[in-house]
């Protein structure tokens, strides 16, 4: 059947490997979308079993039963045969796929029907050719068609990547997000992609209406906690990754935060004004904690991500930022309390949803990296601590600020505490 695919959920592999010769299968179909996923499986004439298929919600768990389907144990030589036959786009008479069949042969008669085989000396008949130990056909009174499968692996999270991605340093790990908005929910997501075992999501704001143009969430969840939207979307997409949601205030609940830093090893700030970063900066440093601050500035035309590290040669936000004033630059902090589509003024922002997920996936990488460096990996080393990306670059703006280039990605060095200053002096 031309451009089927069927699904074989990792229970039913498993039952047809571990079966006989032959036996029958139950699948449900959608013919909208032209696929359909095995759901039950037997060996030979013992009854049918189920074997779920996984998420719950999955859109086929509501489609279509359709029984009378069979799969059968065949020899490697028919695996390659199906291999060549997709790719030259052929098929093969029913005599010619039938002599392959040693038991349990069921002729189509006047219909069709779905066919699973198995080969368990596929991979060592044809070590050079990547052939799957199962394989899909559809079979008719006169022709046999091979048919696109998708067979689930064990494990369909990040275990997938161990040993080509440092996956067990990072599920061990513990981050701790700070505003779950366009930046910060960009983040979170991107945090969870690299494998990071758990988040802690901080932002007592509301999803609204004039968010939607920005952010992940969709409208189905306006009025929600920010929070809750994207622990939400993060248990569909990542169940890898453990979610922690909080709708609290990083000022206003500081002395709630300060608890929560001795369970985490970074913390990612991406909250809206001068006020929440400072703070961010001030109890990671007095934790002991590396901070990795996300924004935009000049209105969406740049982004900036700043690595805070607590060491006695780094200094904090206010540090940096004196620095660079000191060096003749522009302090864009009191531009970060617009107070973006909110009183009377309505100040909007200018930056596209993209570019801001652009930045929150930066920092995100970042943090991963400080993470992994940490753990002994010298490829995940920066290459400076201040990183700004031209977004929509503007002309006269002073250094290091004065981008020249849309993508360009400009990185700094830290720069030293400030003398006195309260939060780079040791307690």
């Amino acid at each position: 059947m031309s451009g089927l695919l069927v699904l074989v959920p990792y229970p039913a592999a498993q039952r047809i490997r571990d079966g006989g010769q032959w036996g029958q299968i139950t699948y449900k179909a959608s013919d909208t979308d032209n696929v359909g996923a095995v759901v039950a499986v037997s060996h030979g004439n013992d009854p049918i079993l189920p074997t779920a298929l996984q998420p719950k919600t999955h859109f086929l768990n509501s489609a279509d039963s359709r029984g009378g389907h069979r799969w059968y144990r065949v020899p490697p030589e028919l695996h390659l045969l199906w291999w060549h036959l997709r790719k030259i786009r052929g098929g093969l008479k029913l005599d010619g796929f039938k002599s392959s069949i040693d038991a349990g042969w069921m002729n189509p008669g006047g219909g069709s029907y779905l066919a699973l085989t198995v080969s368990a000396d596929v991979h060592t008949s044809y070590p050079e050719v990547d052939i799957p130990d199962i394989a899909a056909w559809y079979v008719t009174p006169t022709a046999v068609e091979p048919v696109d499968l998708d067979v689930q692996a064990p494990d369909q999270g990040i275990q997938q990547l161990a040993g080509h991605w440092p996956v067990a340093d990072l599920v061990t790990t513990s981050v701790l997000v700070v505003g779950a908005g366009s930046i910060g929910g960009a983040a979170a997501h991107a945090l969870a992609t690299y494998g990071v075992g758990r988040l802690i999501l901080l932002d007592p704001d509301r999803l609204l209406g004039r968010n939607l143009v920005r952010h992940l969430g969709d409208a189905k969840y306006v009025g929600q906690r920010k929070v809750y939207v994207l622990k939400r979307q993060l248990s569909d997409l990542r169940p890898d990754t453990i979610v922690e949601a909080l709708p609290l205030d990083v000022i206003g609940d500081s002395d709630r935060v300060r608890a929560l830093l001795p369970r985490v090893h970074l913390v990612l700030c991406a909250a809206d004004g001068v006020a929440a970063r400072r703070v961010v900066s001030h109890l990671a440093r007095r934790a002991n904690r590396d901070a990795v601050l996300a924004c935009v500035l000049e209105d969406g035309a740049l982004g900036e991500i700043i690595r805070l590290r607590p060491w006695l040669d780094r200094g904090c936000l206010v540090c940096q930022r004196e620095a660079l004033v000191e060096d003749g630059a522009i302090d864009p902090e009191p531009a970060l309390d617009a107070d973006y589509g909110t009183g009377t003024t309505h100040c909007p922002m200018t930056a596209v949803g993209s570019d801001l997920h652009l930045v929150g996936q930066l920092a995100a990488k970042v943090s991963v990296a400080t993470l992994l460096e940490r753990r002994g990996h010298p490829d995940q080393t920066l290459a400076g601590e201040h990183g700004l990306i031209g977004l929509r670059p503007q002309a006269g703006l002073a250094p290091p600020f004065d981008i020249d280039g849309c993508a360009t990605v400009r990185w700094l060095p830290s720069k030293p505490p400030e003398p006195g200053c309260p939060t780079c002096e040791p307690a």
